[in-house]
């Protein structure tokens, strides 16, 4: 079970992942591709000093040091709803972060989840997907597949 700092240095990498993608223009799977293991250690480590610049200074350092190529997975634009903010979205991946880790190897369950089928799901703002229970978003990402 994570520490309240854990939990939050996780809140805030989740937030800026999905800001990252946003910005680029990217799939979530492929931002996260730019990250081993060690290196999402380290993000998550620095977020308590990042927490004191703004998301755009911290994600603009990000995408020059990583070399994050501009993409054309636009989920804005298509949106016919209210698109959920960043905060709110990152939110959804820290729990299910937290919800499918093991042996608190948060590092790896980042990846494993915004590497996952799940994400495109969640970054479809046209689905109700972000609206499902947290229980039935960690069981479609077990099986591999959204739950009837």
């Amino acid at each position: 079970m994570a520490d309240k700092r854990t939990e939050d240095n996780l809140f805030y990498f989740c937030i800026l992942l999905e800001y990252i993608a946003r910005k680029t223009a990217n799939r979530r799977s492929d931002v996260i591709r730019y990250f081993d293991r060690n290196d999402v250690r380290r993000e998550m480590c620095l977020a308590e000093i990042n927490r004191e610049l703004t998301f755009d200074q911290v994600a603009a350092a990000l995408i020059a040091d990583y070399r994050i190529a501009r993409g054309d997975f636009d989920t804005i634009r298509e949106c016919s709803y209210t698109i959920p903010s960043v905060i709110s979205i990152g939110r959804l991946y820290q729990q299910l972060v937290l919800d499918v880790c093991e042996d608190e190897d948060y590092g790896q369950a980042v990846i494993d989840v915004f590497s996952s089928f799940i994400s495109d799901e969640i970054a479809d703002y046209n689905s109700d997907i972000y609206y499902r229970n947290p229980d039935y978003l960690k069981q479609s990402f077990l099986e591999g597949r959204l739950l009837e």
